[in-house]
């Protein structure tokens, strides 16, 4: 019974250890990326094209970093060393991007401080895995990264609210001091990195394997070549296409509805509780996706892997839709737009949970002990690589065309990312063979 008792404990320890990581490891992350968009726009007054390349050469780190990290973590070094170091460096990084004004300058610390983060994201679930059961555990320490999310998002928005928002002047002079208020969140940012950086040292020992010398990136690509791997990866490229329009235009999206509250007492209080800026708002998406993530264990039980990705991808399609046409929806039923908009962020979590969150999940149970780490890697560069990098492109281009007489047509713009998802969710149906064995297919009863 002591026995019991003890192991009980050390793994209740490392859990708690895990999940205070992954609240630092998205806090840094979800302080400035929604924010990105509007402070480029406003504040350096970069072009949409321009923001696109911003977005696009951050995500080559993502590109690259898995034949370094994921080879160094699985073959040479500690994990938690590599997470330590790549911390304090890239708090370092980001921390700069605040006072950086010429477009040139921006893009080359992001491209660097890209090389440094985006490894971070696949080996802390890395590390995880490493510790704990994946099933039963690992859905309740990630969801800690949702948590982190949610708070810096919400300190970021009350940030704006009291610090940067002017008792006087017009609504475009109060506006822009929030935009450039927006440059605190790279500072806050980096002040996480150094934190989270020293902690990782702290973390429970994560060897390489031993007695491996071949290139594990190249061995992970190999088991990438089979069923379902290979369609899981072809389709999270056009959905990291989708999640980026999500990403790059929904906090100007949103921002605008809660700069125009006026008289309604709806918008002011949702301003009052998550702040304004629209970046607050979005954690509403983030704490949907914690329900979502507490349920995971027990949906992965009663539904096939297939299943819940076809729920994530379906998610994605309304989600779009209902940002496409919430005036209208909000004009027939006579409520604010924001009453419409709140379920539509709110699907984030089925968007999140449901495709990327049990696609790792997948990665990991379809390929083999000594090449997790950069089989994680690799499946991380196509969600925050290649995908962002063709998904920064594609929204930039969209979003030109969708601008009409200098106004954005957001039915034009999210019209696009809703079809795409529609698409995805036809070739997962067609496409995808998972595993079947006790889990059901998603033509078959759970």
């Amino acid at each position: 019974m002591s026995q019991n008792f003890t192991a009980s404990s050390v793994v209740a320890w490392v859990r708690t250890r895990l999940s205070v990581m992954m609240l630092l490891q998205y806090a840094i992350w979800g302080a400035w990326l929604p924010l990105l968009w509007p402070y480029l726009f406003n504040v350096r007054k970069f072009t949409p094209v321009e923001i696109g390349y911003a977005f696009a050469v951050g995500a080559l780190g993502a590109i690259i970093a898995p034949f370094l990290a994921g080879q160094i973590a699985d073959r040479y070094f500690n994990t938690e060393k590599v997470l330590g170091i790549s911390h304090i460096l890239g708090g370092i990084l980001v921390f700069q991007l605040a006072s950086i004004e010429s477009l040139n300058a921006f893009l080359i610390f992001s491209f660097v401080y890209s090389l440094v983060y985006s490894p971070t994201l696949s080996l802390t679930n890395s590390i995880s895995f490493h510790h704990i059961d994946r099933d039963r555990d690992f859905g309740k320490v990630r969801l800690w990264g949702t948590v982190g999310w949610i708070a810096v998002g919400l300190a970021i928005g009350q940030w704006l609210l009291h610090s940067h928002t002017p008792t006087t002047g017009t609504q475009s002079e109060i506006a822009m001091a929030q935009f450039v208020g927006m440059a605190d969140a790279f500072r806050l940012s980096g002040i996480l990195g150094i934190v989270m950086g020293v902690y990782c040292f702290t973390l429970p020992a994560t060897p390489p394997v031993q007695g491996k010398r071949k290139n594990a990136t190249f061995e992970a690509l190999g088991e990438v070549r089979t069923q379902p791997l290979l369609v899981l990866f072809l389709l999270a490229v056009p959905l990291s296409c989708i999640h980026q329009f999500y990403f790059m235009h929904a906090a100007s999206f949103l921002g605008a509805y809660q700069a125009n509250a006026g008289e309604d007492g709806f918008t002011k209080f949702v301003n009052s509780v998550v702040g304004v800026g629209g970046g607050g708002l979005m954690t509403i998406g983030q704490m949907s996706e914690i329900v979502v993530l507490a349920l995971i264990p027990v949906a992965a039980g009663l539904f096939s892997r297939k299943s819940l990705l076809a729920i994530g991808v379906a998610a994605y399609a309304l989600r779009m839709l209902l940002f496409a046409v919430a005036p209208q929806i909000a004009a027939s039923i006579g409520l604010s737009e924001l009453a419409v908009l709140i379920p539509a962020i709110a699907l984030h979590g089925l968007c999140f949970g449901c495709f990327i969150f049990v696609s790792f999940m997948i990665v990991d149970e379809e390929t083999s002990n000594d090449v997790r780490a950069s089989a994680q890697s690799l499946y991380n560069l196509v969600i925050i690589g290649i995908g962002i990098i063709v998904g920064s492109f594609v929204a930039g281009e969209v979003a030109s065309w969708a601008t009409v007489d200098g106004k954005m047509d957001y039915e034009r713009l999210f019209g696009v990312p809703m079809y795409g998802a529609l698409g995805c969710l036809v070739a997962l149906a067609l496409f995808y063979n998972g595993r079947v064995g006790k889990r059901a297919t998603l033509n078959q009863p759970a």
